[in-house]
């Protein structure tokens, strides 16, 4: 009457692989990925953070500077009546 609903196609050339989820290994080098990750860290954190420290000393400044500017001088208003 027709194929069952898993062999409805036949494919040609393409092998197919799986891997139960018994058989594998729940961490596998853990240790190693840790020091890998560690040591990349490492490497380039002199890289970043100089210029994360840099924008963010000019943007407080920026901001500082900004809220000085829209202040009113209150000498400019010591003779209103």
């Amino acid at each position: 009457m027709g194929k069952e609903f898993g062999n409805l196609m036949k494919t040609r050339h393409i092998v197919t692989y799986y891997l139960s989820p018994f058989e594998q290994k729940l961490f596998p080098n853990i240790s190693h990925r840790i020091l890998n990750t560690w040591r990349r860290f490492s490497s380039s954190i002199f890289r970043v953070v100089p210029q994360f420290v840099i924008g963010y000393m000019i943007y407080s400044w920026a901001n500082d500077y900004n809220k000085k500017l829209k202040r009113k001088n209150p000498a400019d208003y010591e003779n209103d009546v």
